[in-house]
């Protein structure tokens, strides 16, 4: 018998169906998926465990039910009892930028309620992140958060980062607007991938002008944006982040017409103590910064 059936039954027959279960299930999967595997527990035991429509379980059913409940019940409160205390393991991942300048501090303070905490760091683009965490590969990830998460995925919202371009400090350009009035844009575009949020807003806000301007450069990480802008290879796309200048040699062109861009968390699942203490100093942070740039 399969563990992962029994413990899809359970949620099936404790929120009265497969799609409120899917609602329910601290991980993503796909109504689909949770069906087949229901199916495939019946075809294993040889029983129907529930009436499809209306919702009901079977006598064979509830029998099931009752035997499973108490392990699946407990088991999210002995693994948060094992995380929170002897256990203080997490995965984070996110950005180089992110791991370097602002991940540091954030530990420093969590390790001082969690002395023996240990941590295992992944850098990452946005869909990969978000993918790890749908994995379970991460506990957490800080990440660009992009429409309505995945099913199963947690996401809190830190900070919103308004788009700007980067150019040499020599650069005649004074303003992003004076490269739409052109026929066609000379410069190279240096940019992320095209998949990360940064890239789609951009290009949104292009098309809303009527401009073609696509990525010559792509590279992984917004400090080689910088590099390349530097040394000279062209035009950089980049965020503002609150209270972060850029190296002195460049300059920024803001991009006011253009859609900011939400930088957030995402996690699967009730956050246990140690991932809730870090939750609560990333938004403590990011409220701080906040409002250090509007005052």
């Amino acid at each position: 018998m399969n563990i992962h059936h029994l413990e899809l039954f359970y949620y099936v027959a404790k929120h009265g169906g497969i799609s409120e279960a899917v609602r329910n299930i601290p991980y993503g999967i796909q109504q689909p998926a949770v069906s087949g595997q229901i199916i495939q527990l019946e075809e294993f035991l040889g029983v129907t465990l529930f009436q499809r429509r209306p919702f009901a379980l079977s006598p064979v059913g509830q029998e099931l039910y009752q035997f499973i409940q108490p392990f699946f019940d407990n088991l999210q409160p002995v693994s948060d009892k094992l995380r929170g205390s002897a256990y203080q393991r997490i995965r984070i991942g996110a950005s180089e930028v992110v791991l370097r300048e602002h991940l540091p501090g954030v530990l420093q303070t969590v390790r001082r309620k969690f002395p023996k905490l240990k941590v295992m760091l992944r850098q990452g683009y946005q869909p990969e992140l978000e993918s790890w965490v749908q994995q379970q590969e991460l506990d957490l990830a800080v990440t660009l958060l992009e429409g309505k998460p995945p099913a199963g995925i947690n996401s809190l919202p830190l900070l919103k980062l308004p788009l700007v371009l980067l150019v040499e400090k020599s650069s005649r350009l004074r303003s992003a607007a004076e490269l739409w009035q052109r026929d066609r844009i000379e410069e190279t575009l240096i940019s992320l991938p095209p998949n990360e949020s940064i890239c789609k807003n951009f290009q949104q806000g292009l098309s809303r002008l009527g401009v073609d301007w696509f990525t010559g450069i792509e590279v992984s990480s917004l400090d080689l944006i910088e590099t390349y802008v530097i040394n000279g290879y062209g035009i950089g796309l980049t965020v503002q982040v609150p209270k972060t200048e850029f190296p002195p040699q460049v300059r920024s062109l803001p991009l006011e017409d253009f859609a900011p861009v939400t930088l957030g968390v995402m996690w699967m699942g009730k956050p246990n103590p140690l991932l809730q203490a870090l939750l609560n100093e990333m938004q403590s942070r990011a409220e701080h910064l906040l409002k250090q740039s509007t005052s």
